[in-house]
């Protein structure tokens, strides 16, 4: 999702998730403070639909639930709620939230050019705080580029690339191997700005 702006009054939790149900438009939570979002662009919402489509077949009777772009995300030691573009809980506990989940094993964020920095540095860093989260996958809009974040045994992180070239990805968190044929499937790359500079001569 794309950030728009900042509103200047903090609020509880309980006050935003109130006034979330009613709004035209999403917001995420970040300890009293409100962030209006806004919508996605063709490339990003393609590429969210190609993984829920990949993903939800995978998970089909496993118990295991897949969720996109409108449910949120629940950070209690950070006091945040975000909206992943997509993410996977197999808790139980779960099931009693109806807006938002606090125990995913996956979180996946399509990258978008006003929220990658946010989505690599302190997004990244609140959803480390997860217990029960194992990977956070970026997937790139420019290139064919899926990059992974894997909590180890010792609770750090290992990070791995896999691009066209690789043909497939692993999320060792659901035990699938999907293609890049299926995410980029009818996808236009966005261009980038070195890349649009170019084209403009």
């Amino acid at each position: 999702m794309i950030a728009l702006s900042e509103f200047a009054d903090f609020i509880s939790p309980e006050q935003y998730l109130e006034r979330e149900i009613k709004s035209p438009i999403k917001h995420e939570y970040i300890d009293g403070k409100v962030l209006a979002m806004a919508g996605t662009t063709d490339t990003h919402n393609t590429i969210a639909g190609n993984l829920f489509a990949l993903i939800r077949s995978h998970l089909r009777g496993t118990g295991c639930r897949l969720y996109i772009a409108d449910v949120k995300v629940y950070i209690e030691p950070r006091n945040c709620f975000y909206y992943p573009d997509l993410m996977v809980t197999c808790d139980p506990i779960d099931r009693e939230t109806s807006t938002y989940k606090r125990f995913p094993k996956l979180i996946i964020e399509v990258l978008s050019p006003s929220t990658e920095a946010f989505d690599r540095g302190d997004k990244f860093n609140d959803y480390q705080t997860i217990s029960s989260l194992e990977e956070y996958v970026l997937v790139n809009t420019k290139h064919q580029r899926v990059e992974v974040f894997r909590k180890t045994e010792e609770g750090g992180w290992l990070f791995q690339t896999y691009t066209s070239t690789t043909a497939t990805f692993t999320l060792k968190s659901l035990n699938l191997t999907g293609s890049f044929a299926e995410v980029y499937e009818e996808v236009t790359l966005e261009l980038d700005s070195r890349t649009r500079a170019e084209n403009s001569r």
